[in-house]
């Protein structure tokens, strides 16, 4: 936290130490004005000189010649009495305000600990507030103390908690639900078809109306898979471990070299080690996604480029590739579900549209980033950034 930044204690302490100082410097000013009305009563002499000597003790008084009239030795004695008056008045003011800075420095000390007790109970609602993550919401305030603004405060962060809490718990029961009774008969389906074509006495029409329905039940899978990855990578990691993202992009590219092949494009790679905390299985989904849509919306005789490495406190993935020309304002609608670039929602072998939706999930449960940038010439360049 920076030192001066313009926290509620600290202009609550500016407060309290700036109405302090100016009543000190208007009691000090009025202290003063007294002072200088009651030295100016008592400064008249009560007497007169008739004769005698005087003898000066201080540098301050210019006192005449012996031989002088009375009166100029009253007029002396006057002016003497007025110079000790300024230098009692100018010593009174020096140390006056001497001790109205040691003051404000005692103020401002004390109002910063009275402003940090009275706003504690703020600080512990903030430390809360930053451990909650939605996959964990057991943590509650239980502020005690008077039934003040604060308490009342934290006890309506409780409730809300505690309502986001049975919130995510029925999130994640329609999630567990809804992933076995949207992959059951999907996988009742392909075992089906499957059979069915597996039969050699099924005609050449059945056989391709087959292979058909068993492309399109595959899709639908991977729909289902994509949805349930999508809901649950929403949520932030809370139990992380060190993941290499060099060996996940190295994976992922293993897993796409058949079909790289297929479409005539070159995988590069310059893989570092990129060490970052998190989930594995997801971080090597986001490494598998973006060559994925690398590959498949390249051009023939394209080619891919992976990089890994690290750079001011993050694990950096950067997958390039050549490809159509993008438009810089199609870019943010890429990480958006269901949407593709100039390209049908049916009839597709590009996927389903949730690849790069699941990416920017993913990364952003792990606290990180990711973006697009279009290529010079076509194609994109996709960067991830974890945090290490």
């Amino acid at each position: 936290m920076p030192l001066f930044r313009p926290t509620i204690r600290i202009r609550l302490t500016v407060l309290y130490g700036g109405m302090f100082l100016i009543a000190g410097v208007v009691l000090l000013w009025i202290i003063y004005l007294l002072a200088a009305g009651a030295l100016h009563e008592g400064n008249e002499l009560p007497f007169k000189l008739i004769t005698g000597y005087l003898a000066p003790t201080t540098n301050t008084c210019q006192l005449p010649p012996s031989g002088s009239t009375n009166d100029e030795f009253t007029r002396a004695i006057g002016a003497c009495m007025q110079a000790q008056r300024e230098l009692a008045l100018n010593n009174l003011l020096k140390r006056s305000l001497l001790a109205l800075i040691g003051l404000a420095v005692v103020a401002f000390a004390v109002g910063y600990v009275m402003a940090g007790r009275v706003l504690s109970p703020l600080g512990r609602i903030t430390r809360t507030a930053r451990g909650v993550v939605s996959s964990d919401l057991k943590q509650r305030i239980h502020m005690e103390g008077p039934d003040d603004e604060l308490k009342e405060l934290a006890d309506t962060f409780d409730d809300m908690l505690e309502r986001l809490e049975r919130s995510f718990d029925a999130q994640r029961r329609f999630v567990a639900n809804a992933s076995h009774e949207l992959r059951t008969p999907l996988a009742i389906n392909r075992t089906l078809l499957e059979v069915q074509l597996s039969d050699p006495a099924v005609s050449p029409d059945l056989q391709q109306l087959g292979k058909t329905l068993l492309s399109t039940n595959e899709r639908s899978e991977q729909l289902v898979e994509g949805l349930l990855l999508l809901a649950r990578s929403d949520n932030e990691i809370v139990h992380r471990k060190p993941v290499d993202l060099a060996e996940a992009a190295s994976q992922a590219l293993d897993q796409t070299r058949t079909e790289a092949q297929a479409k005539s494009v070159q995988l590069r790679s310059s893989l570092s080690a990129a060490v970052a905390q998190g989930n594995g299985v997801l971080l090597e989904r986001i490494a598998l996604n973006l060559v994925q849509n690398a590959v498949r919306y390249n051009v023939p005789d394209g080619w891919v480029e992976v990089e890994t490495s690290t750079g001011q406190g993050q694990a950096l993935l950067i997958v390039s590739n050549t490809g159509p020309v993008v438009p810089a304002y199609e870019i943010d609608n890429l990480f958006e579900p269901f949407r593709r670039l100039r390209t049908e929602r049916t009839g597709s072998d590009k996927g389903v549209g949730l690849g790069l939706s699941i990416a920017r999930s993913v990364a952003r449960a792990h606290g990180g980033t990711i973006s697009a940038v279009p290529r010079e010439g076509g194609g994109l360049v996709m960067r991830v950034a974890i945090p290490i």
